[in-house]
Order: structure tokens, then C-alpha cells, then sequence
């Protein structure tokens, strides 16, 4: 079991100036000493109820507006089951991620807890999982923006330039790097999906109506249980889908290092995760029951145009937001990595500025290249949540609980319980891993195959 890093010095160093290349080389000039204090009070000003904002910025955002399509595939029952099941295990893991970061609140982020169980082995492979899932999750909402603004503006604009500007948008919207600043934000991307949600279901239950009165909802029947027909692949793809929705646990250790009172955290887990599945499981089966077998993801592809392009208008803030503020968590892991014994990483100051937005930008670069490369919405979510969300949210949690937060003998009652939840949590993970990867390849293929997708680079339509 290795020893994480302290991205803050120690009692010891803190006097002391530290260079870009992380060298300790005498006394702190007023200058370092002004940046490290400036630093350090910049990045301590979260209390819980602004971090349930910056939850909600990152967790409450494409998911909604997938799981819908869930719940055509898997029927009314096992969608309900599933979004509240998978949220309660999500609400479960965030608190012991939780329970990790105080007790050992060194940890700046997931790679270092990854360190504490794996050594520096660990430490590198959970950086690079982190790494991949933030610029995968940026990709998501790069892709779903395209798909928003050729939903609006209806035009024969390549799709390419749509993808352009949508990444853009999120570099700039990614510009600020503290979650306290970017929690400011949260309120206008909570309002957003709540409307846009809201748009969808008003609309999709008048449509549904009218079909009704005109008898022509043959058409648009649900169905408590899965259609007939259903495969491996379109269930786990489903699945998978829900699972995305609840992602939230992969930023928590940066959001809790942010806060003056890290023990509030268990509030705001318990109010994002009541939340999320309070909106999931109503919004998903009012408009699956509205709109049937036939529900599209995103969600408002499947209403009528006019009202459709309102809803994608409505939705731009919380695509753009809850897009950037991976690419921040992504940018803060790199930018405190490679300075994380210089002031240089409290980015208040000019090296400070500039090695964050170069940074920030390759990101965002890498992002555009992965939202043409797989143009696929559910397909996309899915990779994500099989390739990562299963460990971030799932199994390693549970290999933390054992490894990092068990006390006391294992046969007491206490231990006995949550060694089994644990275990469980850890082969659902797994399973996740496996099943979900090999459904999302699998599908990816026979979309390129049947031509019912466009290439990679399209100029075409992205839904």
C-alpha cells in the first residue's frame, strides 16, 4: 500500500518556496507567499449546498434524456427497477468514497485513492481510466450539442462545424477552474434540463393525446415488460444507459477537496442522489408511457419538430455546462500532477493561466475527435458506463471499503452485512464491465454494418 501525494505542503514546507519543478529551494518570497495563500483560499469555499450544485452540474444532464429509450427497451417494470435500484448502489458507493477522503484526506482525486490500494501501479492505472472517462464524458456532450444545434437550426450545415463550435463552447465555459466558481453556474444548468424536461413531457403527453382522440396510438403502445425480440445487447445497452446517468461519484474526491467542511458531503449525496432518482424514474416513465416503443434518444427527438427544437434550445446551458465541467476535473488532475509542489497549480498567475488553458485545450481537442469518431448518442453512453462508470461508481468503491475503510473483526454482524452488499456491488461491477463492453462494441458494429448510422466525420445528421 503506497503513500498518496499531499498536493498541499506539509507544515514543514509550507515557509519554503516551490518551483515549477516541484524543488523546495529556500525561503517564500511575498510573492509565492501572496499566490500560495491566494491559492489556498481560492480553492476552499465549497460547503455542501454549493456541492450539490456542482453534482447536479455534472450528474443530472445526458442521462435524462437517454433513459427513456431504457425503458422502451426493458419495459416499464424493469426501468423503474433499475433507475431506482442502480441510484440507491450509486448513493451507497458515493458515501464510501466519502469515508475514503476523511480518512484520508490527502487525497486530491480518485488516482490517489487508486495509489493508497494499488501503489504506484494503481495509481497510474486509475489516472488513466480518470483521464478517459472526463474526456470521454466531454465527448458525450460534445456529440449531443451537434445533434442540439442541428435539431435547431434545421440547417445543411456539415455537422463537422456544429461539432466545431460545440467544443468551443465547452473550452470556454471550461475557462474557470475552481467548482466554486463553476457552481455559479449550476443553478442556470439545474434550470435548463428541469425545462427542457418539462417541455418534453407537456409535449410528448399533448401528442399522445391527440393520437388518442384520432385513434391512431396503435403505434404507440407501452409495455410493462421488455418487447419481444429484445437481445443481450439492446438490454445491456439500456442498462448501461441508466448506469451513465448516475456517474457522479468519479469527481467526487475533487469536489470534497474544495470544501471548508468535507463531513457535509453525506447531505449532499443524499440530496443529489433523492434527486436524481425522483426525476430519472418520473420524467422516463411519463415519457415512455406518452410516447411508447417508439421513444427516441435523446428524449426530445421524438416529439414534434417546433416543439423539439425549443426543447434542444432550452437544453443548450446544461449540455455545455455539465460537458465543461469534466474537462475542468480532467484539466485539474493533469495541472495538479505536473505542478503539484509549485504555486504554479493554484493558477493565479500568468505560468498558472497559461499551462491550464493549453491543458484544458487538448482535452477538449481530444474530446471533438472521440464525439466524430463514435457519432452514436446511446451507443456512446453506454462505452462510457461499461469501460468506466462500472469501476468508478461500482467495483472500486467496494475494493475500497475493503481495503481502505473495514474495521473491526470480520465476523462481527456489522462487517458480515456490508462485506456481502460490498461483494455484491463488486461482481455487479464486473459484470457491467464485461457485459456492457462487449453489447456497446457489438452495437457499434452492426450500426456501421447496416448503414443506419453516418461515418465518422460526417457531414451528415448525428440522430
Amino acid at each position: 500500500m503506497g503513500n498518496p501525494p499531499s498536493n498541499i505542503p506539509n507544515d514543514k514546507t509550507a515557509d519554503k518556496p516551490i518551483d515549477a519543478g516541484g524543488d523546495i529551494v529556500g525561503e517564500m518570497s511575498d510573492r509565492e507567499r501572496n499566490l500560495y495563500d491566494e491559492g489556498m483560499k481560492k480553492f476552499s469555499r465549497l460547503g455542501w449546498k454549493r456541492l450539490t450544485v456542482v453534482l447536479i452540474v455534472e450528474a443530472i444532464a445526458l442521462g435524462t434524456l437517454s433513459i427513456p429509450s431504457s425503458f422502451a427497451t426493458l419495459g416499464m417494470v424493469a426501468g423503474i427497477i433499475c433507475t431506482v435500484g442502480i441510484g440507491l448502489v450509486a448513493i451507497y458507493t458515493s458515501y464510501v468514497i466519502g469515508q475514503v477522503k476523511l480518512s484520508y484526506p490527502e487525497i486530491t482525486n480518485y488516482a490517489d485513492a487508486g495509489r493508497l490500494m494499488g501503489g504506484r501501479v494503481g495509481y497510474e492505472i486509475v489516472s488513466v481510466m480518470l483521464g478517459l472517462q472526463l474526456t470521454f464524458l466531454t465527448a458525450s456532450h460534445c456529440l449531443t450539442g451537434t445533434i442540439a444545434l442541428q435539431v435547431i437550426t434545421q440547417s445543411t450545415i456539415c455537422a463537422v462545424i456544429f461539432g466545431v463550435v460545440c467544443a468551443v463552447i465547452l473550452l470556454a465555459v471550461a475557462v474557470p477552474p475552481s467548482f466554486t466558481e463553476m457552481a455559479i453556474l449550476g443553478y442556470i444548468d439545474f434550470g435548463s434540463i428541469i425545462i427542457a424536461i418539462g417541455i418534453t413531457i407537456i409535449a410528448a403527453g399533448i401528442e399522445r393525446n391527440e393520437a388518442t382522440t384520432t385513434a391512431t396510438v396503435s403505434g404507440m403502445a407501452w409495455s410493462a415488460w421488455p418487447p419481444e425480440g429484445t437481445t443481450f445487447t439492446d438490454a445491456f445497452i439500456a442498462v448501461s444507459n441508466i448506469i451513465f446517468a448516475y456517474s457522479f461519484a468519479i469527481c467526487q474526491f475533487s469536489f470534497m477537496d474544495e470544501m471548508h467542511t468535507p463531513k457535509d458531503y453525506v447531505k449532499s449525496i443524499w440530496a443529489l442522489g433523492i434527486t436524481e432518482i425522483v426525476i430519472y424514474t418520473v420524467s422516463s416513465s411519463l415519457i415512455y408511457s406518452f410516447i411508447g416503443a417508439d421513444v427516441k434518444g435523446p428524449a426530445m427527438l421524438s416529439i414534434n419538430e417546433t416543439v423539439s427544437r425549443i426543447a434542444f434550445g432550452v437544453a443548450l446551458p446544461v449540455i455545455f455546462i455539465s460537458g465543461s465541467i469534466n474537462t475542468v476535473v480532467a484539466g485539474r488532475l493533469i495541472h495538479g500532477r505536473i505542478f503539484k509542489n509549485s504555486t504554479i497549480r493554484f493558477i493565479n498567475s500568468v505560468a498558472g493561466w497559461s499551462t491550464w488553458l493549453g491543458i484544458i485545450t487538448v482535452i477538449t481537442i481530444i474530446a471533438f475527435v472521440i464525439a466524430e469518431v463514435i457519432p452514436f448518442f446511446e451507443d456512446l453512453l453506454s462505452l462510457i458506463s461499461a469501460l468506466f462508470i462500472s469501476g468508478f461508481t461500482f467495483y472500486i468503491p467496494a475494493l475500497m471499503w475493503f481495503f481502505l475503510i473495514r474495521k473491526g473483526s470480520w465476523t462481527s454482524p456489522r462487517n458480515l452485512a456490508l462485506g456481502a452488499l460490498n461483494a455484491a456491488i463488486l461482481v455487479m461491477g464486473l459484470v457491467i464491465l464485461g457485459g456492457g463492453t462487449y453489447a456497446s462494441i457489438q452495437d457499434i458494429l452492426n450500426n456501421y454494418a447496416a448503414g443506419t448510422v453516418g461515418s465518422a466525420f460526417s457531414c451528415g445528421k448525428q440522430y
